[in-house]
């Protein structure tokens, strides 16, 4: 079977390591939209192994998902503290480096820059928004960063999985994560 004959949890299922780019993408074109309501909550990310430089980063500093209050009240990096998950302001994350440098990100001591620095770009603020947008002709959720030229789309696995696809200006392949509901 092709990526393009299954759909959902089955495709994740089959492709527990990742999969190529490609691959993904047409796994992803052959979900189903989410209406935005859809997605308000908390939810668990993980990341989709595709080959891209950005792979395992947000898991190796601690990321633990996203929040979706309403639609203007969306919180796009919650990282885990000893007392819970924590809005992170994305705007203060060096974006440039983590797409040109990914081998710097992706170190020991950036990591551990990270930790000491996360209490202070730590925000109670909401950092984007939560809109449909048109996404290779489909119209789904996708949250809109405030600041940073990042749109993260969205499409259906499954009632309380969301395929998460990162479309960062300058990226050239996409970046693919999972969203599972936190309850």
């Amino acid at each position: 079977m092709t990526a393009g004959s299954l759909t959902g949890e089955r495709w994740l299922a089959e492709h527990p390591d990742g999969a190529s780019p490609e691959a993904a993408l047409t796994w992803f074109d052959a979900l189903p939209p989410v209406a935005p309501e859809e997605m308000f909550g908390r939810w668990r990310g993980s990341g989709l192994p595709t080959g891209s430089p950005l792979d395992g980063l947000l898991e190796s500093y601690g990321w633990y998902g996203k929040e979706f209050v309403d639609a203007e009240t969306v919180h796009p990096l919650l990282f885990g503290t000893r007392s819970g998950p924590r809005p992170v302001d994305p705007a203060l994350v060096p974006i440039a480096v983590l797409r040109d440098r990914p081998g710097i990100a992706h170190s020991r001591a950036a990591r551990t820059a990270f930790r000491l620095v996360r209490p202070a770009v730590t925000t109670a603020k909401p950092r984007a928004r939560l809109r449909a947008v048109e996404h290779r002709g489909v119209v789904t959720a996708a949250m809109v960063y405030d600041a940073l030229p990042i749109i993260d789309v969205f499409r259906r696995v499954s009632p309380d999985v969301r395929a998460g696809l990162m479309d960062l200006r300058g990226l050239p392949e996409p970046f693919f994560f999972l969203l599972r509901r936190a309850n």
